[in-house]
């Protein structure tokens, strides 16, 4: 029996509705060696094999026995969504840097150490550090006022707006042994929050961060240039290549005309019917179950099933250079004029999209 599991925590919604409809296509489909369940977790013993061919992690991020139960899963077989190891590893200010050089733009950022001491640290530990630092290139570049966010969390969790040095030192003194992230302000036109499954499968939503959270996603709004959409939609594929993650949401500010991810390491987003709307809310299930049965179709007993982006297996198998071709001889042959093979036209999958409202500007966190 190849089962599928959901590990959920406060969330109410979104998993009760994947499992049913995960089973409910499983039934049309006529599989009979399938179903699917919330995780149960009894005793758990390293390298023993786990019951689940796939499992949903929606909240080891909170509850770390869940995220060492997960890798212990994983390395026995189970195909874990998204892949526990990378998640662990994962953090923003990575993720803007490899944005960069997977050709995303992102905001100007820097990264802040923490302003009080990591216990058991005294002023020999930080040998290496220059004191003081040149806050001014800082300032200089990123400009005010700006945002400060720590440099692995979510959830808006500690995030500022700042308007000035002063105000950041003051506010930076309230992080303790955050790590913190400097990061420009991108006066936006529009926002986006774009769901993205299985590294390819993407859901393009209106988004305003500045309203009350159940109230962020724009049901209606005014029409967005189709380069743009084509752009989100092509940067969402981008990174989640790159980062490796099967169940992701990223977040995009529109500055003259240029769409800035902001936000993209979200390996659990949000997905509860309140806050994302019935709409999106079906995308989501339907699609996260579609994903689910194909994962535990491809589910091979035994071997490693979990998702690696290409910054990991680039790495351990590095695309192989082209070899140059020997140049042909020449011949003395009568030219011949060819027919010329007509190019096959690629339907380009449009993402589906409402118009976003462009309102008061300001800045994403």
């Amino acid at each position: 029996m190849k089962k599928i599991g959901i590990l959920f925590g406060q969330e109410n919604t979104f998993p009760q509705a994947f499992i049913d409809r995960v089973n409910k296509k499983i039934a049309e489909q006529g599989i009979k060696d399938m179903m699917a369940e919330a995780v149960l977790i009894d005793t758990v013993e390293q390298a023993k094999s786990d019951e689940y061919a796939v499992i949903i992690d929606r909240i080891s991020q909170d509850v770390p026995f869940y995220r060492a139960y997960l890798k212990n899963a994983a390395i026995t077989g189970t195909a874990v969504i998204n892949n526990p190891f990378w998640w662990s590893a994962d953090e923003k200010f990575f993720n803007n840097a490899l944005a960069e050089k997977v050709g995303v733009p992102v905001p100007k950022t820097f990264i802040l150490p923490t302003s009080h001491r990591p216990p058991d640290t005294d002023e020999n530990s930080f040998r290496n550090m220059k004191f003081p630092f040149n806050w001014d290139k800082m300032f200089d570049t990123i400009g005010f006022p700006a945002y400060m966010k720590p440099h692995d969390g979510g959830g808006w969790k500690s995030v500022y707006r700042v308007e000035s040095p002063e105000d950041l030192w003051q506010k930076h003194g309230e992080t303790e042994n955050l790590v913190m992230m400097l990061q420009e302000e991108i006066d936006f036109k529009e926002y986006f929050r774009c769901y993205v499954l299985g590294t390819d499968n993407v859901h393009i939503m209106q988004y305003e961060p500045r309203n009350p959270h159940h109230l962020r996603y724009v049901l209606d709004g005014d029409p967005v240039d189709q380069k743009i959409l084509d752009t989100v939609h092509d940067y969402c594929i981008r990174l989640n290549k790159a980062l490796g993650y099967d169940f992701n949401t990223v977040e995009f500010a529109v500055r003259d005309g240029i769409p800035y991810a902001i936000d993209f390491c979200n390996p659990a987003p949000d997905a509860d019917i309140h806050s994302v709307g019935e709409e999106n809310f079906e995308w989501i299930v339907e699609n996260a179950a579609n994903m689910a049965i194909e994962k535990a179709k491809q589910y091979k007993k035994g071997e490693m099933n979990l998702t690696w982006g290409s910054f990991v297996t680039d790495q351990i198998a590095p695309a192989k250079p082209v070899a140059k071709k020997a140049p042909a001889k020449k011949t003395s042959a009568k030219k011949t004029v060819a027919k010329k093979t007509p190019a096959k036209k690629v339907a380009v999958k449009k993402a589906p999209a409402k118009k976003a409202v462009a309102k008061k500007k300001t800045t994403k966190k």
